[in-house]
């Protein structure tokens, strides 16, 4: 059955209450502690501990088999800490969206919980995939053929593990069967000079964040402030704090609030500004002494997180506890989806991810007597994911305009 969105003034449209809202509580709250099972019998907590209300870890493994089953531990360790964030992002959206019917002592205080776990579990992956993202785009801009970082041997697993020398950066070979443009044959090698080195830099420094963030999740999941929120989600699975009047109260009015809120940044938004392929504005300030963020990406930012809270009060009025429209995939029990809010999201995500992206490389062109061939490299590569940020912002308003279409 296709999803709709409920109209509170239709008198004919059935009326979902707080009973509801409890139900998808619980639901979340059972797999909030199901992925904390998942993390801790997984060695997530570094100390093999048993899970919060759970079984105690598996057993070592042989020598023989340590490394294969660590590294699948370390790849379940990585869903189970998504699981947790995901989690916690609709149970706190929640608390948000129908405050007014939730016991507002216990909410007010659960909220700020949630969204420090979720951010806090959230960098390590966070970094991760920056780094992925400029790094390949590095290489597309320079046309090697292998990773910049990876020709200065500072990444490969196959290099690390063979400790094989590192790989010689070379250019791709020309496909052009006319004479080559001197100038652009110069930028380009100027380009590929710099973008070993640019990689190296991106990788020491991302690399570093990374191994940073690690350290703050490990000592967040083993902190009691996070064993006070585990606890709390706990109880949250069984008894849900509703106001005396949320059973019988409508949800949708609230619900409808949200998807107000979203029209309303949507609307306020430049959408002028996304229809062209290039911001100067953006550059100049990218890559200006000024290490702050881009004012024009603070309302897309807000953008995204109003349509997260959208996309889980309409989970709650249709209790299917779905996955996020922000993480597009189908929903349990062959739900059908918004395509207009995924494709809407998919593209906020990636703005997100891009101006993200510009701005540690604008960062790592203000490093201190780097070398002009390597701030030249960090600065196409600053401009190219600007450019990504616009495609993002115009595939977004290509989007929100179509007509709401639900998939059967």
């Amino acid at each position: 059955m296709a999803q709709q969105h409920l109209d509170p003034t239709d008198p004919t449209a059935e009326v979902v209450t707080g009973d509801a809202l409890a139900a998808y509580l619980r639901a979340q709250a059972t797999e909030f502690l199901r992925a904390l099972r998942l993390h801790r019998g997984t060695g997530g907590n570094g100390g093999g501990a048993p899970a919060h209300g759970g079984a105690p870890a598996r057993a070592k493994p042989r020598a023989g088999e340590y490394a294969s089953v660590r590294e699948g531990g370390a790849e379940e360790s990585v869903d189970a800490a998504r699981l947790l964030r995901r989690s916690a992002r609709r149970i706190s959206g929640s608390l948000h969206t129908f405050r007014p019917l939730l016991d507002p002592g216990w909410s007010e205080e659960m909220r700020p919980e949630l969204a420090w776990l979720s951010g806090t579990l959230g960098l390590e992956h966070a970094y991760e995939a920056r780094l992925e993202r400029l790094l390949l785009a590095l290489h597309r801009l320079s046309g090697a053929t292998v990773l910049p970082a990876q020709a200065v041997g500072a990444v490969g697993a196959g290099s690390r593990a063979a400790g094989a020398a590192p790989v010689p950066l070379k250019a791709a070979p020309s496909h052009s069967s006319g004479p080559a443009d001197p100038t652009a044959t110069q930028e380009r090698g100027n380009l590929t000079v710099g973008a070993a080195k640019a990689g190296a830099l991106l990788e020491r420094q991302l690399t570093l964040a990374r191994t940073r963030a690690h350290s703050t999740a490990l000592q967040a999941l083993g902190s009691s402030r996070f064993h006070a929120v585990a606890d709390k989600v706990a109880v949250l699975a069984s008894e849900v704090p509703l106001t005396p009047t949320a059973p019988t109260t409508d949800l949708r009015p609230l619900a409808a609030a949200a998807e107000e809120r979203l029209t309303d940044a949507i609307a306020a938004l430049p959408l002028v500004v996304a229809g062209h392929p290039y911001n100067a504005e953006a550059l100049v300030h990218g890559l200006s002494p000024d290490p702050s963020p881009h004012p024009q990406d603070g309302p897309w930012h807000q953008v995204r997180l109003l349509l997260r809270l959208h996309r889980y009060a309409q989970e709650a009025l249709h209790a299917d506890g779905g996955s996020s429209q922000l993480e597009p995939s189908r929903e349990p029990g062959g739900a059908a989806v918004d395509a207009r809010l995924s494709a809407a999201g998919q593209a906020l995500n990636r703005h997100r991810d891009a101006s993200e992206a510009a701005a540690a490389a604008a960062q790592a062109a203000r490093t201190p007597r780097i070398a002009p061939a390597t701030a030249y490299a960090l600065g196409v590569l600053h401009a190219d994911q600007r450019h990504e940020v616009e495609a993002a912002r115009f595939a977004f308003q290509q989007a929100w305009q179509k007509q709401t279409v639900s998939t059967p």
